[in-house]
């Protein structure tokens, strides 16, 4: 009899493994506490500012799940899983037996230590706006209309997408980032300040090294005094790897459930984490292309293939409209050689961190003409000659575009080549196929660029 694997978790990351082991010798069930089918939460900020349909967030339709024999239970919080019996418990009592779980159970958000954001019946006040699910996305859709301007707690990717939403809506925007600079868990303090000032050209003030410590009815005040005047405060800093079921359960939880190299928690050899719960070399991500990454190892592994995941490959996309921002690696700390160009008055930042002859970090703000190059031979560990880095980081001149190797990766989120696109028919085909497009968006344009080029024009790299 096949085994059964229950998983619990229905964001983006428990979908790519479902995916991933549709038609396989296995059972599967998938409870996902939303009522929602599992969709993209990475394109909600353009739910939210009208450039997409909140019903073509779906990442695979409802009749997709049963056409492939699988029980997708929406609206299925579970409260408890014991590890003896080999069961989850939902809330509503419900008992459902398995032989291996996977914990795909995402981030939870905190709520940032700013008086008068919850008030005394326990409930947030109606200015502020958690942004995390689809339902969050709605009610601050339906709050703009009335809003005269918006302040947004955190400067990090979700932030600044939020932002930018709200500001092409024509709501005056402000972002409040307590640490130096933006993205700072991404981006050093020069890229930082540059990506701040495409923000504020935009039109859309930041406050950087400053917090904001108390909600007032006059607006926001910050650590500095500076008062906030705002009606619409939403909130996109704070999150934490959801964990709590593992802790219950006794499985070695750190910041996220520690697992191997198998994505197998290293307490019970039966259950199994991926995404953002999941803890691997004392690291969890939070981005979209590791999470699936670790689902195809994890599906490899429960078909008993041979498959590990080494943590190593990082790659994050800020989608917002106006701006372009790529992180490969952990250009912070990345040691090696800098070859960096910045230019200020154009708003472009690109660093490259080279060591051993090898790309190990990227950070490129305001020009990504190069990024599908750099993507390849970062991933490829290629060798560079001395003065390949820095014709890198020099934009691809308009009149020449390079053509895109067949083996260049398009789509960082699902791993996907340019000649993978290229075989494709037409761009729905390509999203059926390979699921390029369905992570960040980002690669959308060169899809549809490559799935209908037929060799008659180059496409430009990136």
């Amino acid at each position: 009899m096949p085994e059964h694997v229950v998983v619990v978790g229905g964001g983006m990351a428990a979908a790519r493994l479902v995916e991933h082991l549709a038609g396989a010798d296995v059972r599967l069930t998938v409870l996902a506490d939303e009522p929602h089918v599992p969709y993209n939460r990475i394109l909600l900020s353009a739910v939210l500012e009208g450039v997409h349909a909140a019903d073509a967030l779906s990442l695979r339709p409802p009749e997709w799940y049963a056409d492939h024999g699988i029980d997708l239970r929406l609206g299925a919080r579970v409260l408890e899983v014991d590890r003896e019996a080999r069961e989850v418990t939902l809330v509503d009592g419900d008992r459902i037996a398995w032989d291996r779980l996977v914990l795909a159970c995402g981030s939870i958000p905190t709520l940032p230590p700013i008086r008068g954001l919850v008030r005394r019946d326990g409930t947030l006040d109606p200015r502020v706006h958690p942004f995390r699910s689809l339902e969050d996305c709605r009610r601050l859709d339906a709050a703009v209309a009335g809003a005269r301007r918006a302040v947004i707690v955190g400067g990090g990717l979700l932030g600044i997408q939020v932002a930018r939403a709200l500001a092409v809506r024509g709501l005056p925007t402000e972002v409040v980032e307590g640490a130096d600079h933006l993205l700072h868990s991404h981006l050093g303090g020069p890229a930082g300040r540059v990506l701040a000032r495409d923000l504020r050209r935009l039109g859309t003030d930041v406050y950087t090294g400053a917090r904001a410590v108390r909600l007032t009815g006059d607006g926001l005040v910050l650590d500095n005094g500076a008062l906030l005047p705002t009606d619409l405060v939403v909130l996109t800093a704070g999150g934490r790897p959801s964990t709590a079921l593992a802790r219950r359960a006794g499985l070695m939880v750190g910041r996220g459930v520690v697992v191997d190299a198998t994505l197998t928690s290293v307490t019970d050899d039966r259950v199994h984490a991926i995404g953002d719960c999941a803890e691997h070399r004392r690291r969890t991500s939070g981005f979209v292309p590791p999470a699936w990454e670790q689902a195809e190892v994890l599906a490899r592994a429960l078909r008993g293939q041979e498959a590990t995941y080494d943590g190593s490959r990082s790659v994050a996309r800020l989608r917002a409209t106006g701006l372009d921002v790529a992180v490969l690696g952990d250009p912070r700390t990345a040691e090696g050689e800098v070859v960096e160009v910045t230019n200020p008055v154009s708003g472009s930042h690109r660093r490259l961190v080279v060591h051993g002859g090898r790309i190990v970090a990227a950070e490129l703000v305001g020009d990504l003409s190069r990024v599908g190059l750099i993507t390849q031979l970062y991933d490829r560990g290629t060798i560079l000659g001395p003065d390949e880095p820095g014709q890198l980081l020099l934009p691809e001149p308009a009149e020449s575009p390079t053509p895109l190797p067949d083996a260049a990766e398009v789509c960082a989120c699902a791993g996907v080549s340019a000649g993978e696109v290229r075989s494709c028919g037409s761009v729905a085909e390509c999203v059926d196929r390979t699921r390029a497009t369905t992570g960040c968006g980002g690669c959308a344009d060169v899809v549809r660029r490559l799935v209908g080029e037929r060799s008659a024009e180059p496409v430009a790299v990136g």
